[in-house]
């Protein structure tokens, strides 16, 4: 795990369509602002680290599809972090997840909001 300038905690997964979206768009934009980015996957949102979790998610225009924007996120540099604790109690196994997704755990999550200039938390 890195700290980065710009970090998104999603805590919903595919049951808020339009919260995801947002997390991918606002996180790929501060990417193509120049920033260092990471997305963190929380509570429910865990669900999404799973490989191709986000295939059909698109509640159209003017939003991309999420997969899009999400690999270009991760092409363009962007960090996608899963909290390890929600992804247990979620029911999920390690093994489960995107191996380009890091797991985390509570201090982590302190560290990464703490270390950037800016945050936007997804509820």
């Amino acid at each position: 795990m890195k700290t980065t300038d710009f970090v998104v905690t999603l805590f919903h997964g595919k049951a808020n369509p339009n919260e995801v979206t947002v997390a991918s768009v606002m996180g790929l934009n501060a990417i193509k602002q120049g920033h260092t980015a990471t997305i963190i996957l929380m509570v429910t949102a865990v669900e999404l680290g799973q490989p191709n979790a986000t295939e059909g998610i698109d509640i159209g225009a003017p939003f991309p599809a999420v997969t899009g924007t999400l690999e270009e996120f991760i092409k363009l540099g962007g960090q996608v972090c899963i909290c390890k604790a929600c992804l247990l109690h979620n029911g999920f196994k390690e093994d489960q997840m995107d191996p380009r997704f890091i797991l985390i755990n509570a201090p982590d999550v302190v560290t990464l909001l703490m270390s950037a200039k800016g945050s936007l938390q997804i509820s």
